[in-house]
């Protein structure tokens, strides 16, 4: 993940584009990818959810892309170790989320799932 993190700010540098002014921009960018995917399966139920994803396998791959890349670029303009985030994080849900008590389950307990947090 670092390397590709890395990688980024390279991108970037040699372009101009590492201002750190532009995160609250990036973060809107974020909206704006999540829209165009929600696009593709807004209204319809999971089978047919399912079925537009394979049918626009592209699209669903560049959003995933064009996320990855602004989440990566947020982390070096926050001087933030990708690795070391996703790592903390994913220790965390272990202890929220233990897999005995939250198999089956969501995490909202409000409405009634499981969340040890």
């Amino acid at each position: 993940m670092i390397e590709t993190q890395n990688k980024i700010k390279k991108f970037n540098d040699e372009r101009e584009w590492s201002d750190p002014s532009s995160i609250k921009d990036l973060l809107l960018n974020m909206n704006e990818e999540v829209g165009e995917m929600w696009s593709i399966i807004k209204w319809v139920d999971v089978q047919t959810q399912q079925k537009l994803i394979k049918e626009n396998k592209e699209e669903v791959e560049n959003f995933i892309g064009d996320m990855i890349y602004l989440i990566m670029k947020v982390s070096y303009l926050c001087d933030v170790d990708s690795k070391k985030a996703i790592n903390d994080v994913l220790n965390e849900y272990e202890k929220r989320f233990p897999a005995e008590k939250s198999k089956g389950n969501h995490g909202n307990i409000k409405a009634g799932g499981i969340d040890l947090k």
